[in-house]
């Protein structure tokens, strides 16, 4: 142990802990001792190397308690562990309310001590080689699973395992494993691109379970089945990937009980006016093009593609229910939207199913593309989880779902699509009507890279619309993304590293649908 690693520790019997004093030493540490509050109050002040504070709690005097409260007014950082003979539930509870960082009952013997610095002071590095070897440990067999022919179910496991050790390895701060991670990830996608792109349209005409939920029988099959007598809040969180719910879970989960953690897959393109489109109308593209003509717009003609949703919805809900159901409807998309919403949420209780859906992740990522403070703090996806979650704590949203975390209700929060951070540019050459999405295009006569898509020649049969007689779509895999040859270097340069969608990954289509109650 490094001679750097200072203590200072206080108590009115000092004198009789010169032998776990010593044995500190003799372990490298340096120990400051005193004997009343009042001097280690002063030794705080005046030496600002002490790394942590032993602190007895029944000092006669300023008490254990007392000082606690003066060295966290110096420094709020500094670790302090209490050593008390008093075991009494009202002093432990002040004392953890005033950020203890660990508790000790006399009489403590050396290695006890030990123990508790090694957890303070090494605790980061104990941390990293622990979570290191554990990764160390499964990625062989993550790696052997990648490439044994998965079924649906298997990927989304997969997919999970990778996102809990890529937030597993941020919080250690891994930088060498987190490394071999994305270089994983990387291939994973590799793979789960083509098994997309050999099962994806049997899928859409198989009603079995040998195709996943999609994203046009999400509402009948995930939400639809569980409607009860309490009330069901439906929200949808644009943008929403896997890895961002799992930072926002721990919040969530003080409020309401986690009842399942679910998944579906979104249809493609895995963009908004698709895959949301699909939700809510329970139809594919093509048949809400045909259905519902005014309803639906495609890529190349103007206006807004999802002002819809609510009368697509309550389409929906009349096909579904023999009797008629009490639902609402309600879209923010901007800061007044949203205050509204917290301010009115109880009308939730008036109602059998309430959908919410709430587009600030997807601003978000589309300002990361546009402004360049964003690119700053979202560079990577861990800074993009952590925007997400600083976003979530502080909302009018979660404002307004702590309202009505004591009403007896059900909660469904999931999404209509994820994003993923794109790195490799694709060439493809497309006339005027040529869609200017980065994950796919829509277009006739493209010319693109083979290996980099997944073409669709006959928009029909994958239940999309066809804008022309000759149009077609194609989706990049993995991290590519579509950039046209005139002004090149520019736009790879402006759009590497950005969160895109649209395209095929395991973040784009494996969908988290989590179903909460009230606790």
């Amino acid at each position: 142990m490094s001679n750097e690693i200072t203590i200072l520790w206080a108590d009115d019997e000092i004198d009789l802990l010169k032998p776990q004093v010593l044995f500190l030493e003799k372990k490298g540490y340096q120990v400051i001792t005193v004997s009343n509050g009042h001097d280690a109050i002063e030794e705080c002040e005046e030496y600002n190397d002490i790394d942590v504070v032993f602190l007895d709690e029944s000092m006669p005097g300023l008490t254990g308690l007392e000082t606690l409260t003066k060295i966290k007014e110096i420094n709020p950082h500094l670790p302090v562990v209490m050593i008390t003979k008093n075991e009494a539930e009202n002093v432990m509870e002040e004392a953890i309310g005033a950020q203890i960082t660990d508790y000790l009952i006399k009489p403590v013997n050396p290695h006890q001590i030990l123990l508790t610095l090694k957890k303070i002071i090494d605790k980061k590095d104990l941390v990293k080689e622990k979570t290191s070897a554990d990764y160390r440990q499964e990625f062989g067999e993550i790696f052997s699973k990648i490439n044994s022919g998965l079924n649906y179910i298997e990927w989304v496991d997969i997919y999970k395992k990778i996102i809990n050790w890529e937030i597993k390895l941020d919080s250690s701060e891994t930088t060498a494993m987190a490394e071999i991670l994305s270089t994983q990830k990387s291939e994973a996608n590799n793979e789960f691109s083509k098994f997309i792109e050999k099962h994806y349209v049997d899928w859409l005409y198989d009603e079995t379970d040998r195709a996943p939920v999609m994203s046009h029988n999400l509402m009948r099959e995930k939400v639809f089945q569980d409607l009860d007598d309490r009330p069901t809040v439906f929200l949808l969180l644009d943008n929403l990937r896997y890895d961002q719910w799992k930072i926002i879970e721990p919040i969530i989960s003080e409020y309401y009980r986690i009842e399942q953690e679910d998944f579906f897959y979104s249809i493609l393109p895995t963009a908004t006016q698709y895959s949301r489109n699909a939700i809510f109308s329970g139809l594919m593209p093509s048949e809400i093009e045909e259905y519902y003509p005014e309803w639906w717009k495609n890529d190349n003609e103007p206006g807004g593609k999802n002002l819809f949703e609510d009368k697509l919805l309550g389409e929906q809900i009349r096909r579904t229910f023999r009797n008629p159901i009490k639902f609402d409807y309600v879209k923010v998309i901007n800061t007044h939207h949203a205050n509204n919403l917290r301010d009115n949420i109880h009308n939730v209780m008036n109602n059998d199913l309430s959908v919410i859906v709430y587009n600030f992740i997807d601003m978000l990522s589309h300002a990361r593309t546009e402004m360049e403070v964003l690119k700053q703090l979202a560079g990577d996806e861990r800074a993009y989880r952590s925007l997400t979650r600083s976003w979530f704590l502080h909302s009018p949203l979660w404002e307004g779902l702590k309202n009505i975390a004591s009403k007896d209700i059900n909660l469904v929060i999931t999404t209509d699509h994820g994003t993923i951070r794109v790195n490799q540019p694709s060439k493809v050459i497309g006339d005027r009507e040529t869609t200017t999405n980065l994950r796919y295009k829509v277009g006739k006569n493209l010319k693109y890279d083979r290996k980099d898509v997944l073409a669709v020649e006959k928009p029909n049969e994958a239940l999309l619309p066809r804008p022309n007689v000759s149009s077609k779509f194609i989706f990049a895999k993995e991290s590519k993304f579509f950039l046209y040859p005139n002004n090149y270097n520019y736009y790879h340069n402006y759009y590497k590293d950005t969160f895109q969608h649209g395209g095929i990954s395991l973040e784009e289509i494996i969908c988290p649908v989590i179903k909460l109650s009230s606790k």
